[in-house]
């Protein structure tokens, strides 16, 4: 892989879009909000059910951090709580694996705005 030349030009909205990406801001993805909703309807699942299976999937592909972030506000929007988001990671396990859970944990963690055990803590 090359690395790109200094001074690559690069738009302000680029930018921002990426900046926005990068941080798991939802706002980046409210041209595809239409989509998102027509995805769900032809589903045939509740919006609360739908986030739940989300989440299941960011679990089992080992998501990236950010992933988390915006996939379990929308969750918690739609009506689930955060005993329904550990009832999920506890009905994926046996078919994702427990490290992929183990992994998924803190990232939920943080995205429920809970503080990470520390050494102390164990």
């Amino acid at each position: 892989m090359s690395v790109p030349a200094a001074g690559t030009a690069v738009d302000e909205a680029t930018r921002e879009a990426l900046t926005a990406l990068a941080l798991g801001q939802a706002s980046a993805f409210e041209q595809a909000s239409g989509l998102r909703e027509q995805w769900r309807q032809t589903s045939g699942l509740d919006p609360r059910a739908y986030s739940l299976v989300k989440i299941a999937a960011l679990v089992a592909q080992d998501a990236p951090p950010a992933s988390y972030l915006w996939q379990i506000a929308e969750a918690l929007d739609s009506g689930a709580s955060p005993k329904d988001i550990l009832g999920v990671l506890i009905a994926v396990a046996p078919q994702v694996g427990v490290p992929r859970v183990v992994a998924a944990a803190p990232e939920i963690m943080v995205a429920l705005d809970l503080e990470l055990p520390t050494d102390a803590d164990l």
